[in-house]
């Protein structure tokens, strides 16, 4: 994938949110859709990258680089999903592990939006854009749990308006190395792109995008006094790439087998637990997605269990 042309716009009396400054200014695009560029560095302001879609509009010159979309459209495969809820407007699954969300380079096949297309049918291509059709939101290629996807056009806006208000309950298990302190918390940071690494996300002393995680240890295993392990619900207040993977790595309880955050090797006897439990990923499953129906207005919540490698280790790290 390689970056189109980029798009200039020139903001002379703007007021308001810059989002909403820059969608009035380039229709084409929509808020979710700047807020996402903004976070990921390609908006600039006479020169300067501005992260922030919540700041005030000011007046200058700016430029987007926006990602081409693939040359080709996804194409629909037949790949079994675990389908939660489903109705004229949109899906509900529980992802495994390893499942991409949408095609990406090194990742063209086999994702969500692949068994999403096959599933739908044709009803679902062009929802949300050609390279990413029905997806509002989602999960790291290694991070199972529940997704929801758009079938509609009103349903993709309604869903992406709930995740820009972060009107939306998301519950996270981590089984982390040691436990964070105190035991339970608010995690307030700056979330950006490193400066040592591009593919991996930082907390920012300054720039990058307010991210909060509220954590609560549920269990500790190993010596009450020094935790070798422990597993934590993670509530997502804001939904930056990678939050909880940075913010309990910040926190000195990375999750367990993170191979980006990790930070560190956990104890030889976790090590034993995570090689006897076949984990191959970082312990981190999406358990709960709550919102309300963008189009019925239905409260709708739906809860799943970690996949067996999750599990598997947990039983091993109670043994500790």
């Amino acid at each position: 994938m390689t970056a189109s042309e980029p798009i200039e716009v020139t903001l002379t009396a703007p007021t308001g949110r810059l989002d909403r400054a820059l969608a009035d200014a380039l229709p084409e695009f929509s808020r979710a859709r700047l807020q996402a560029l903004m976070g990921e560095g390609a908006v600039t302001r006479d020169g300067a990258t501005v992260r922030d879609p919540s700041a005030k509009a000011t007046a200058g010159l700016y430029r987007l680089i926006v990602p081409a979309a693939l040359a080709a459209d996804p194409e629909s495969e037949d790949i079994a999903l675990t389908v939660l809820f489903e109705d004229a407007h949109l899906i509900v699954v529980d992802k495994p592990p390893g499942m991409s969300a949408h095609p990406a380079p090194g990742s063209h096949t086999g994702t969500l939006v692949n068994a999403l297309l096959h599933h739908c049918g044709e009803s679902l291509s062009g929802i949300g854009g050609v390279a990413r059709p029905g997806i509002v939101h989602r999960l790291d290629k290694n991070t199972s749990g529940v997704m929801v996807a758009a079938k509609t056009d009103v349903a993709h806006r309604g869903l992406s308006a709930l995740f820009a208000a972060h009107d939306i309950d998301r519950l996270y298990l981590a089984l982390t190395r040691g436990a964070p302190q105190p035991a339970h918390g608010t995690i307030t940071t700056q979330i950006g792109r490193s400066a040592g690494d591009r593919k991996k996300m930082a907390v920012l002393r300054a720039g990058g995008r307010e991210a909060i995680t509220h954590y609560e240890i549920q269990q500790v295993f190993g010596p009450a006094g020094k935790p070798l392990a422990a597993r934590v619900a993670c509530r997502l207040e804001t939904g930056r790439t990678h939050q909880i993977r940075v913010h309990l790595a910040h926190k000195g309880s990375p999750c367990l087998g993170d191979p980006a955050y990790g930070s560190g090797p956990p104890s030889p006897a976790v090590r034993a637990a995570i090689a006897k439990a076949g984990l191959r990923r970082q312990a981190l499953h999406a358990a709960v997605l709550g919102f309300r129906h963008p189009v019925t207005g239905d409260t709708l919540r739906f809860e799943t269990a970690p996949p067996d490698d999750m599990r598997r280790l947990e039983s091993g790290l109670a043994l500790l």
